[in-house]
């Protein structure tokens, strides 16, 4: 999906939040099916995570809390 390629390809995204997601086709399907204001408030809460657990976690709670 080329605008699944061009999400993970955007420098504003941070990159533990990139690398999670990649790691779980089927979230980064539902984020992209996303309305762009609840991706972009999905990333400004990607970007105050601060330890790759946590990271893993908030990637995971995507598709339950959005």
């Amino acid at each position: 999906n080329a605008e699944v390629i061009f999400m993970i390809d955007n420098d504003e995204m941070p990159i533990g939040f990139t690398m999670e997601i990649a790691q779980h086709s089927d979230i980064l399907t539902y984020f992209a099916g996303l309305n762009e204001d609840t991706q972009d408030r999905i990333v400004s809460g990607a970007r105050e995570v601060k330890s790759r657990e946590e990271m893993r976690s908030y990637v995971r709670a995507i598709p339950k809390c959005f």
